[in-house]
């Protein structure tokens, strides 16, 4: 396992420092997002290629991180292909001191890499024990988060598209659909499918230090890199969104409050 561990992490800091070659070329590095989802995929894949375990997990891990990080990743390098540089990114650099690319390869590239390997222990070590056999209880329900939090994901970006793409709603909060009962459905369910590839990976002692991933990919995308500088920057740009603040649940979906 040692040996795995060790391959996933030099492919991974390997791939990081390629990309930050390739952004001090472009003088952007916010494109870093799009290969994040793709780097898990990786990580599944070189696993899946240095174990032996159930064919099962392993088919279920691999498959759903697939599935998720080829979605993600096309979404987000569209977005960015679109829209320009994420301004989380060139609000980063302005605020940086001393050389400006050395500040992205330690705080975006290897710190990006560093999370990415963290976050996808439950792919390496969910796929390296054969025993015990098949889908477990927890797994099952894995499963169902996995789903519940994939059609989440898919479903917000799509109603968030297909607003956005209204000229009427320039300038407008999106509180419709998904984003009536949580500001942020797409985190949200991003959040919950990392929390069911975990209940899927977890077989035994070994396996439960993968509690780390849906842990550490919570906490960026509920109070570091994700909720709190989007809505930093949407409150100084959107005045009605204090209000959408108030009534609407920031992360886990509920009603919003004062009805309707």
């Amino acid at each position: 396992m040692i040996v795995l561990l060790a391959t996933t992490l030099a492919a991974t800091l390997g791939c990081m420092l390629a990309l930050w070659a390739l952004s001090i070329r472009r003088r952007d590095p916010s494109f870093v997002d799009a290969w994040w989802p793709l780097g898990f995929v990786l990580v599944a894949w070189i696993s899946l290629v240095m174990s032996h375990g159930d064919p099962l997990r392993q088919a279920l891990l691999v498959g759903i991180t697939t599935l998720w990080g080829l979605r993600l990743s096309g979404y987000l390098f569209w977005r960015w292909r679109r829209t320009g540089p994420d301004p989380r990114y060139a609000s980063m650099l302005r605020h940086s001191s001393g050389n400006p690319h050395l500040f992205t390869l330690r705080n975006v590239f290897l710190l990006q890499g560093a999370l990415l390997w963290i976050v996808s222990l439950p792919l390496q070590l969910g796929q390296w024990y054969p025993n015990p056999p098949g889908l477990l209880v927890p797994g099952m329900v894995g499963v169902v988060l996995c789903v519940v939090g994939g059609a989440f994901e898919i479903i917000g970006d799509a109603q968030l598209v297909r607003f956005k793409a209204q000229p009427a709603n320039a300038g407008r909060v999106m509180d419709q659909g998904l984003w009536r009962y949580t500001r942020h459905p797409n985190y949200f369910g991003d959040a919950l499918l990392w929390w069911g590839l975990t209940l899927i990976a977890v077989v035994n002692p070994v396996t439960a230090i993968a509690i780390a991933s849906p842990c550490v990919m919570t906490f960026l995308l509920a109070r570091w890199s994700g909720v709190g500088p989007l809505e930093r920057r949407l409150t100084r740009h959107k005045p009605d969104y204090a209000h959408y603040v108030a009534r609407t649940s920031g992360f886990i979906p509920r009603r919003p409050r004062g009805g309707g």
